[in-house]
Order: C-alpha cells, then sequence, then structure tokens
C-alpha cells in the first residue's frame, strides 16, 4: 500500500505542478501584478504538495473501490442474459438520443449551462437502460419474430441450452421440493443427469427453516432433505455446486429460482406441478420428476389381463381398488366382495392425469372360480 501511495503521490506532484502553472495568469489578474520567479515557483509546489498529499492518502483506497467495481460490474454482466444486454443496449442509445437532442436546450442555461449537457447524457442513459430492461418483454413482444429467435438461440448457445447447441449439457437447479422427495439422487446415480446439479443458497436456507421447524413432519423431511444432499455431495455421480445468488432477496423462492433458471440458462428440476406451469409458460427449462416416473411406468392396453390384489374398497358402489409394483392405481368394477383377494382383471381403459396413471378393469368374465381354478 505504501509503495502504491508513494506512485500516487508522484502522480499527484505532477498533475498539481501543471494545475499551478495554468492559474499562474488567473492568479496574476486577481492581484493585479506579474509574480516573480521565486512566488511562481512557490506557487507551483504548494499545488503540487497538496495535490501529491491528496493523491497519497485517496488514490490507494479509490483504486481498491475501482477494481472492486470493475469486477462486481463484470460478474452482472457474464450473469446477465443476452437478451438484457441487447435490451439495455438499445434503452442506453434511446436515452442518449434524447440528452442529445434537449442539449441546445440545456446549454443556453445560464451559469450551469455547460455542465448540465453531462449530467442529462449520464442520467437519461441510465434511464434508458433501466426502463428498457424492465420492460423486456414488451419490447420484445413487438420486435420482429426473426430478431426473437436469433437473441434466442444465441443466448442458448452462451448459456449451454441443449435447445440451441444441439445438446451441449447445462446446468440443473433443484428446488425444495425436488430435494424433500428424495429420488433426485437415484435419478443421478443412474446417470441420465448431465451436467453441474446447482443448489441456490435460498433453497439451502428455505431447507435449514423446515429442518428447524417445531412441525415434527416439517422437521423430519428438512433433515431428510439434508441428507439426501449430503450423499449426492458424497457420490461422484454427478458434480454438485451450492451457488449464490443475491438478486432481488425479497421474492418468493419459486420466484427467485424462475429468475434465476433465465438469467443463467439452467433448468430447474422439481415435483411441484404448478412451478412446473408456470417455468413452461415462461419458457424456462423444467424437468418434473414426477412426469418422469409416469412415463418409466409399463404400458398396458385394453384387453390386457393382470393379477391384482384388492386393498380397499372405491369410491363408486361396488368399485375395488388395487395397485400394481410401480404405484399404479388401479380401479376395478364390481370387485368390492374380492377385498383382501387377488383376482385376475381385464383392462378396459388407461388414463393418464397430472398424478399419475390409473387403471381402469372389470374381473375376468370367469370370475372368481376360474381365478381358483
Amino acid at each position: 500500500m505504501e509503495k502504491a501511495g508513494r506512485y500516487f503521490a508522484i502522480l499527484g506532484a505532477l498533475v498539481g505542478g501543471i494545475a499551478g502553472f495554468y492559474l499562474l495568469i488567473p492568479i496574476a489578474v486577481f492581484f493585479n501584478r506579474e509574480p516573480s520567479i521565486i512566488e511562481s515557483a512557490g506557487i507551483l509546489l504548494l499545488f503540487a504538495g497538496i495535490v501529491a498529499v491528496l493523491f497519497f492518502f485517496i488514490g490507494p483506497p479509490a483504486t481498491v473501490l475501482v477494481r472492486k467495481g470493475v469486477k462486481w460490474l463484470e460478474n452482472r454482466m457474464v450473469k446477465m442474459a443476452l437478451q438484457d444486454i441487447l435490451v439495455g443496449v438499445g434503452g442506453l442509445i434511446v436515452g442518449l438520443i434524447i440528452s442529445n437532442l434537449i442539449t441546445p436546450s440545456l446549454s443556453r442555461i445560464p451559469i450551469v449551462g455547460s455542465v448540465l449537457p453531462s449530467i442529462a447524457m449520464v442520467l437519461l442513459g441510465y434511464i434508458g437502460i433501466v426502463v428498457a430492461r424492465s420492460k423486456k418483454d414488451d419490447i420484445l413482444a413487438i420486435t420482429p419474430r426473426s430478431f426473437r429467435n436469433m437473441a434466442k438461440t444465441l443466448s442458448g448457445i452462451k448459456k449451454g441450452n441443449p435447445a440451441a447447441d444441439g445438446g451441449f449439457s447445462t446446468g440443473k437447479i433443484l428446488d425444495t421440493s425436488s430435494i424433500i422427495d428424495g429420488r433426485i439422487a437415484d435419478i443421478c446415480r443412474t446417470g441420465f443427469i448431465e451436467g453441474p446439479v446447482i443448489i441456490p443458497n435460498f433453497v439451502l436456507d428455505e431447507l435449514r427453516r423446515i429442518a428447524d421447524s417445531s412441525d415434527n413432519m416439517k422437521r423430519n423431511k428438512g433433515r431428510r432433505g439434508l441428507n439426501i444432499l449430503n450423499e449426492m455431495q458424497k457420490d461422484a455421480y454427478v458434480e454438485v455446486v451450492m451457488q449464490d445468488w443475491e438478486e432481488e432477496p425479497d421474492l418468493d423462492v419459486d420466484l427467485r429460482l424462475l429468475k434465476m433458471a433465465r438469467a443463467t440458462g439452467a433448468r430447474i428440476i422439481t415435483t411441484d406441478y404448478n412451478l412446473a406451469k408456470i417455468a413452461e409458460f415462461q419458457e424456462v427449462g423444467v424437468l418434473n420428476i414426477n412426469q418422469l416416473a409416469n412415463a418409466l411406468k409399463p404400458i398396458v392396453s385394453a384387453g390386457e389381463e393382470l393379477v391384482i390384489h384388492i386393498i380397499k374398497e372405491g369410491k363408486e358402489p361396488g368399485q375395488g381398488v388395487g395397485y400394481l409394483e410401480d404405484g399404479t392405481m388401479v380401479v376395478v368394477e364390481q370387485a368390492k366382495r374380492f377385498v383382501g383377494e387377488d383376482i385376475t382383471v381385464m383392462v378396459t381403459n388407461c388414463h393418464t392425469t397430472p398424478a399419475g396413471r390409473m387403471i381402469f378393469a372389470k374381473p375376468r368374465s370367469a370370475g372368481r372360480d376360474d381365478d381358483n381354478g
């Protein structure tokens, strides 16, 4: 720090000496006489000393602040989506055009006329960027489709979007529901998940709050989620990354997940049906574990025969309910009297719902006697 201070002191002495040299004439006019050589040298040394001292003390901390500011700006620009950058540049251009249009009028104002155009340029440029970014969706909606597709494609390539660059792996953000669910650890072990698995700091905070809850059930779920994260970190099947995301901390966790996914180009892994639908509506990549589980269930066709253990009565009169090994519910007509027994049924219909697949069947025409035989 002292070495840097000496360099700044030398620079300050040069700046102060040059400033003192240019101020000799105004000083001579003020005192109405020409200063002598000694007085001129004294003025130059005085200004050089004052500015050197200021630079010695202010220069190093100012340099540190500038470096931090540049680093912060660099990080923000790297995290920012390409669409945000393009829209922000457009807003900056519009703001500078408006400032140039009003500059002639501002420059005619007495006293402050020489300063106002510069202030207007900075202020209107900043306002243009902020307004353009806040209205990004509206601005992109009125742009030609070809421009939107190009921006989306370039943004996808920059962020590693598989849909844009032909299969390049991208990060996967876990939400709280997928961690508590627990199946994500088994899915990672199979090798179907590529790219780093990202755990945002606000999701981890929510998981800790659940683990510290006074409700026994919530507390058990939270602790199970933390144990699953520890297991995933120890396993070598997939990279687990804890990532800080401090933007808009007042928003709901789901909204912050969507913002983070849009900004980084990552996909969200969840079991939350509502979050998955909102992400789909906002064109955010989402992987729903429940949809994956439903897709992996065996397909049965009408007319196929199954052996089902009837566990309980159904909602409608005479119905019986059983389950396949994968948990698929089978509703059997006229099977109430077979509760607690294994019977052979014939599939009549298969219905897929957001909650899973449901099979409707009826007892085989031969009835119980044929089953026993």
